[in-house]
């Protein structure tokens, strides 16, 4: 009979009791490595580690690690990068050259306070110094200057000041633009590190539970040495691997400090957001937006600007200029409104204030052709603003489309990654019940270890690809 203790193997019980712990180990191992990764999932405690990387001291007393998202970075960025800072600079340095050169069409009014002392001869009262008329000459004037030259009356260096200021503050947004792709690119550059990080930590585990099964295997003589020599390669390849993910991450982070904290503080992380849905606009939407919102093409079209401004100038230089200056107030010798005149006493006390008025016509006669190469040279200056800006005009509209086509691309990257990553998943899955049932080699379980890791990367490294060609479309045409 079947029930029948005397008709029971143990040596049969046995070995099928043996056969089931390499099916327990089994699934362990994919309880362990599930493929599922939830968005912003924490990364898991890290083995331990045989490289100890050298970090920088905290400046100040630790505190909380402070969690920093895309928008935070971008205006820590801006406070702290040197470059961005003389770009916004030079913006309100050219602003106030603006101002200066409109209050230069203006008259100014000054006031001028001197006093003349005079050596005495002793026989004339107005001194030794024929010029003066007493030995004390007090002046106190109230000085209207304008200048009435073709410049002036042309407004050419206030249009130039303006030019100028526009041009500052184009270049200004390249460099906010800019920054935010160099921002967009290193805090991405991390959170895909720290993705690695964690998927070289899963892959290790799973290197380490394999290397489990098929010593337990070759235990029960159900597995040969060959594959646990295999398992054991495995491992020490995923333990560099996982030191290689580490050193990323901290050079990514470092990186990122940089732009960051002035005091170079990276007692930080980054929120992972690579996940969240972020739409690109239909092209003519694009088109549109570049039209108007392209700096650099504002940068070319202002220069373009300053360098007629100039040729305007030099040509200004060969007119005549006028400039005319009233003074009022008092030229005697006494501090006072009414005195009497050194020069003849008798005529009694007499006021003493009064005005003059001095008019300088300038006309250029001859300058050796200074003037002249001036002009030239402004012209130079026009034809090469001139060809500059037809240029960038052609590469607006190559790098419109060259941006675009990136960012599509880099989107289909995605979502075909995001696919290959769940398949290496369930293939890495069903490979191990394959190898447990003995219907596969350690060499193909090793392969689809090795497949899921490549995958995933190639996942995380094609949403980091489709954010920067977001920012760098972004420079062309603003923020969508």
């Amino acid at each position: 009979m079947k029930n029948d203790p005397a008709s029971i193997n143990p040596r049969k019980c046995l070995v099928n009791l043996c056969a089931l712990v390499p099916v327990c180990l089994v699934l362990h191992a994919l309880l362990a490595a599930s493929p599922a990764r939830a968005q912003g999932e924490a990364p898991v405690s890290p083995p331990q580690s045989t490289v100890q990387l050298v970090q920088p001291s905290s400046p100040g007393p630790e505190g909380a690690m402070v969690t920093i998202t895309l928008q935070d970075a971008l205006e820590r960025a801006r406070e702290n990068d040197a470059q961005f800072l003389a770009a916004v600079t030079d913006a309100k340095i050219a602003r106030e050259d603006r101002v200066q050169a409109r209050a230069a069409l203006l008259p100014s009014v000054n006031d001028s306070t001197q006093y003349l002392g005079t050596q005495g001869n002793g026989v004339l009262p107005s001194g030794r110094y024929v010029t003066n008329d007493g030995v004390h000459v007090y002046r106190e004037w109230g000085v209207v200057h304008q200048d009435l030259s073709p410049t002036t009356l042309m407004m050419t260096g206030y249009r130039r000041a303006s030019a100028a200021e526009a041009l500052a503050r184009a270049k200004a947004e390249v460099a906010r633009r800019g920054l935010v792709v160099t921002v967009t690119k290193d805090y991405y550059a991390l959170a895909v590190s720290q993705r690695k990080y964690a998927t070289a930590q899963q892959s290790l585990d799973q290197a380490q539970h394999f290397l489990g099964i098929t010593q337990a295997g070759e235990h029960v003589g159900q597995v040969a040495h060959s594959d646990v020599v295999k398992a054991e390669i495995q491992l020490e390849q995923q333990k560099q691997s996982f030191e290689e993910a580490k050193l990323a991450m901290e050079n990514d982070r470092l990186a990122l400090a940089v732009l960051l904290s002035p005091t170079f503080n990276e007692n930080f992380t980054v929120v992972d957001d690579l996940d969240s849905p972020h739409v690109l606009p239909p092209f003519p939407d694009v088109q549109a937006m570049a039209e108007k919102e392209n700096p650099d093409l504002q940068v070319a079209i202002e220069t373009v600007r300053v360098a007629r401004m100039d040729v305007s100038a030099a040509r200004n230089a060969f007119l005549p200029s006028l400039a005319l200056d009233t003074d009022y107030g008092i030229e005697a010798n006494s501090f006072a409104l009414r005195s009497r005149p050194s020069v003849d006493p008798r005529v009694g006390r007499l006021p003493n204030t009064g005005y003059f008025v001095t008019a300088v016509l300038t006309l250029p006669v001859w300058d050796w052709g200074m003037l002249r190469s001036k002009l030239r040279q402004a012209e130079y200056r026009r034809q090469q603003a001139q060809a500059d800006l037809s240029q960038t005009q052609r590469e607006a509209v190559s790098n419109l489309y060259s941006f675009y086509n990136e960012a599509l691309t880099a989107r289909g990257a995605v979502e075909s990654t995001r696919r290959a990553a769940d398949l290496a998943a369930e293939s890495l899955r069903l490979t191990t019940l394959r190898y447990q049932a003995g219907e596969s080699t350690a060499l193909e379980v090793v392969d689809a270890q090795n497949t899921l890791t490549q995958a995933r990367n190639a996942y995380d490294d094609a949403e980091s690809r489709y954010r920067l060609a977001l920012a760098d479309l972004q420079t062309l045409t603003g923020t969508f």
